[in-house]
């Protein structure tokens, strides 16, 4: 389904994902509170999923639409907004670190950048998409 989407889209959700799993493995030795960091962290890894995946379907509407720059910038600010009311959330009832719900959701950038090098591993020795297509 994902891949219907966006071809690349299931290759940012899992680089989300193991940048969480580097980040709970590093990170949770050196804090005292395992599970708020934890938590914390995975809120943020799931808040950084679904923005990929709302990423990628409003660009999909807005590129089959004609002028849909108004929506972009609509749904950014959606987005956005979902991201501050979790985050004022997990403050008021102390659902898990803030700091490292940050770090989560700075997952997608960091998989953003590291999407090229996950492709290439996925894809070695199988060809490229093109071809296949």
């Amino acid at each position: 389904m994902l891949r219907r989407l966006n071809k690349v889209l299931p290759e940012l959700i899992l680089g989300i994902i193991l940048y969480g799993i580097l980040l709970q493995i590093t990170g949770v030795w050196f804090v005292s509170d395992k599970i708020r960091y934890t938590s914390g962290l995975w809120i943020g890894i799931t808040l950084a999923c679904g923005m990929a995946v709302h990423m990628a379907i409003v660009i999909e509407d807005a590129v089959s639409l004609k002028g849909g720059q108004g929506k972009l910038i609509a749904q950014n600010l959606v987005r956005y907004l979902v991201v501050v009311i979790v985050f004022s959330l997990m403050m008021y009832f102390q659902l898990g670190n803030l700091i490292t719900a940050f770090l989560g959701v700075m997952g997608l950038k960091a998989a953003a950048y590291a999407q090229p090098f996950i492709h290439k591993v996925i894809f070695k020795g199988k060809g490229s998409e093109e071809e296949k297509a």
